[in-house]
């Protein structure tokens, strides 16, 4: 063999959302094995939390479970959930990646019967839905969860509950003695797609958003629309239960700000107007607010921008307000000062939602891996490891449709790098 050759030419690919999927489903299809890490149970990522995403307001399912059945026929994909990098060593075309892998207590004959669910009482939190709900400690992530298995929360380890899953189970696909464990891949090329993860709203403490229920994220906002969400669909009030009359949407919530994201993710804007979109379906007198300082509304979603604005019951307040204060009966008052009229205002409204920002997951939760990101913690491209790429988020703030286009570019930039 040559030196200048690669000595594998398998592609790992380190996250399963879309960009991920899309980057492994297009390297496998030209020819070459991919292998995907996904650290949860289920491939999907952000995309799969979403009600509809832009730019045909399409639920998760249609561009997911097309791409779901490309790695079901593909047998170059191999997948590995729960699954996180632990070290790298080598070059381009001779990497040895160390992979930890958590239990998921399921083995793989297991048929998604439910069996197990309806054999156990604890209830733990529902990380799909933010934690805006419980669920049973034996789960399947989501209805459209790839693979189709279930998970048994770490939780119940250990517990008589525990043994009552395991024999509620007829294909015994239980297994509670499972460990961590570590294993060695050998691949020629590593593409970065390990996504985002919302700004924490916690952190914007003038909008005070751990003590009013009714002040939720844009994330939440999403799950509460969504029909397998925790409100099934119907978009109500944390704190009570009941239909809000009155919405605040706040833009740039963190973002374009020096003490928390100083950069923009790009998505907001048109996801406060998609919001705003699915009040107005559900509710015909609803009143939405929305507070922006500029909307960024690119390409063809220029029409949706303008469709969301002239609906009468949708108001535009150029502001970024300076705080929320805690009302009389515990709602939310938003106040500050219109930037056109000078008006100080302080309103009251029955929900507030965050227009908080994307940052990159990687930077984030920090890894024993040495990659080139810029000032906001993005992975940029690295000339020193001309085999190591990004694709997605992981290397700026994209939105679904340009995420997709920047995996693309990724299997590209992978397959050059063990041809």
């Amino acid at each position: 063999m040559l030196e200048s050759q690669p000595r594998s030419q398998t592609i790992l690919v380190v996250g399963g959302g879309i960009s991920g999927i899309t980057t492994a489903i297009e390297a496998a299809e030209t020819g070459y094995d991919v292998v995907i890490l996904e650290k949860t149970p289920t491939l999907g990522g952000r995309v799969a939390q979403l009600n509809r995403y832009f730019p045909k307001l399409c639920h998760p399912t249609c561009g997911l479970e097309i791409n779901f059945q490309r790695i079901r026929k593909n047998p170059q994909v191999t997948i590995f959930t729960m699954s996180t990098v632990a070290a790298i060593q080598g070059e381009r075309g001779d990497y040895t990646v160390t992979v930890r892998q958590t239990p998921r207590y399921v083995k793989p004959n297991c048929t998604a019967c439910g069996d197990c669910t309806r054999a156990v009482e604890m209830k733990v939190k529902n990380p799909f839905n933010y934690d805006l709900a419980d669920m049973t400690a034996a789960y399947l992530p989501h209805e459209m969860a790839f693979p189709m298995r279930y998970v048994i929360a770490p939780q119940l380890i250990g517990t008589d509950e525990a043994e009552k899953v395991k024999a509620a189970c007829q294909y015994n696909a239980i297994d509670l003695e499972e460990k961590e464990s570590t294993f060695d891949l050998h691949v020629g090329a590593i593409v970065w797609a390990t996504g985002w993860q919302p700004y924490d709203a916690a952190r914007i403490s003038p909008y005070r958003y751990a003590y009013l229920k009714d002040v939720i994220t844009n994330v939440e906002m999403e799950r509460l629309a969504a029909h397998n969400g925790p409100t099934h669909g119907h978009i109500l009030r944390p704190s009570n239960g009941q239909i809000p009359r009155n919405v605040a949407l706040i833009q740039c919530a963190g973002s374009r700000d020096h003490n928390h994201l100083p950069y923009c993710s790009r998505i907001c804007c048109l996801a406060s107007m998609k919001h705003a979109a699915y009040l107005r379906e559900q509710y015909a007198d609803v009143r939405v607010d929305i507070y922006y300082i500029d909307i960024r509304a690119h390409d063809k979603l220029e029409a949706f921008y303008r469709k969301i604005v002239n609906d009468p019951r949708v108001r535009m307040i150029k502001s970024k307000p300076a705080e929320i204060r805690i009302g009389a009966e515990d709602e939310p008052v938003v106040c500050g000062e219109n930037t056109l009229t000078r008006e100080i205002y302080s309103e009251s409204y029955d929900l507030v939602v965050l227009a908080t920002g994307m940052q990159p997951s990687y930077s984030i939760h920090g890894s024993l891996i040495n990659v080139k990101m810029d000032d906001y913690g993005f992975i940029v491209p690295d000339d020193d490891n001309k085999g190591i790429f990004s694709a997605g988020v992981a290397a700026g703030p994209l939105d679904v449709s340009m995420s997709v286009q920047s995996a693309t570019a990724a299997a590209l930039k992978a397959i050059q790098a063990v041809y």
